[in-house]
């Protein structure tokens, strides 16, 4: 393992999203997965789009801290996609993701990923933003990408790795691994440092 550092530490991912686990697996990192349920996941209202993730992930760590041994280090994660001010987290039906993949339809919209890193000794978070540019999509491509891929698990209604993706995405700045939802490679560099 690269990170000899983290030798001391009982790595935790505190998500249940397949993607992050497949994410973290990339960084060749020993971990074991904790999900609490029901952790609020709210914000304040006049919260900024780009504030959201951290103030999510850092609400995140606050729930683990309590039960956390001394040996662990946390890792959670938030992921937001903004179009202008308006806020797209998980879709709640298909009309609702229906009615993201539109709004994203032929614009440029930021995908934000918030993460923190928690030890008994220390807390840590950043963010990530990258640029996503959507071609113009089709009520009919919308359909088909909503009832075959059932996006409900994912910020802004889609998988950047899924065949909307394929199809839909004309330019990406930043990391690709945001979009999917968390940014290894910046990741990989704070807990260098842990």
């Amino acid at each position: 393992m690269m990170l000899k550092n983290l030798d001391k530490y009982q790595v935790i991912l505190a998500s249940n999203s397949p993607r992050r686990r497949e994410l973290l697996s990339g960084l060749d990192i020993d971990y074991t997965v904790r999900v609490m349920d029901d952790i609020d996941e709210s914000y304040p209202d006049n919260l900024p789009c780009a504030d959201i993730p951290c103030y999510i992930s850092r609400k995140k760590a606050e729930a683990y801290k309590q039960q956390m041994r001394q040996d662990e280090l946390i890792i959670t994660a938030d992921t937001v996609v903004c179009v202008g001010d308006t806020i797209l987290g998980k879709p709640k039906d298909a009309d609702d993701a229906a009615a993201m993949l539109r709004l994203l339809s032929g614009k440029t919209h930021q995908v934000i990923t918030g993460v923190t890193l928690l030890t008994s000794e220390q807390e840590k978070t950043f963010s990530v933003v990258s640029d996503v540019t959507f071609d113009d999509l089709s009520d009919e491509e919308i359909a088909y990408y909503v009832a075959k891929y059932r996006p409900f698990d994912k910020a802004g209604a889609y998988g950047i790795q899924e065949w909307i993706g394929y199809v839909g995405v004309t330019s990406l700045k930043g990391s690709y691994f945001n979009v999917m939802g968390l940014p290894v490679q910046r990741l990989y560099n704070e807990l260098k440092t842990m």
